[in-house]
């Protein structure tokens, strides 16, 4: 064998195991493209899955209002107006259903869970009087939001 044979021998072996290491890799990188995808798709579908939560969520607190009188207009407002938030809904969504966004920046200064517990007999009844006083200005509009959004999904 002369000396051309064995450089043509070993660049054809060069090339035989490059060649390998290529498949390999790309097969790899296949591998690393199927389970990306398949984390993209259970991260969409847990996501849409937690948007739905968050719609019946809203549904459910829409419905109530006026029907159950332990729900006041004013925490209707809040957990909609924050349960839109967290659905990210674009500005003019928000000005749809502006009503519970406005009745919750009316009442947002009165505490509520542990502070509204320390607060004195007094002072409750001063900020009860003040919440209802906010949510007569605003009930109509609160509840026209409440039946417009029914049926709503965002």
């Amino acid at each position: 064998m002369n000396t051309l044979q064995i450089l043509t021998l070993i660049g054809g072996l060069i090339i035989l195991v490059l060649s390998v290491i290529a498949i390999v890799l790309r097969r790899k990188v296949r591998e690393m493209e199927k389970r990306r995808a398949a984390q993209d798709a259970e991260q969409q579908a847990e996501a849409a899955a937690r948007r739905q939560k968050v719609n019946q969520s809203i549904q459910i607190i829409a419905r109530s209002l006026g029907q159950d009188e332990r729900l006041t207009h004013t925490e209707a407002s809040i957990r909609i107006s924050g349960l839109l938030d967290s659905l990210s809904v674009p500005q003019q969504t928000q000005q749809e259903f502006s009503a519970f966004y406005q009745l919750t920046n009316a009442t947002a200064h009165i505490p509520y869970l542990e502070e509204w517990k320390q607060l004195d007999s007094k002072r409750k009844r001063e900020l009860e009087h003040e919440r209802e006083v906010q949510e007569g200005i605003y009930r109509e509009f609160v509840e026209d939001a409440a039946k417009r959004i029914i049926g709503r999904e965002f």
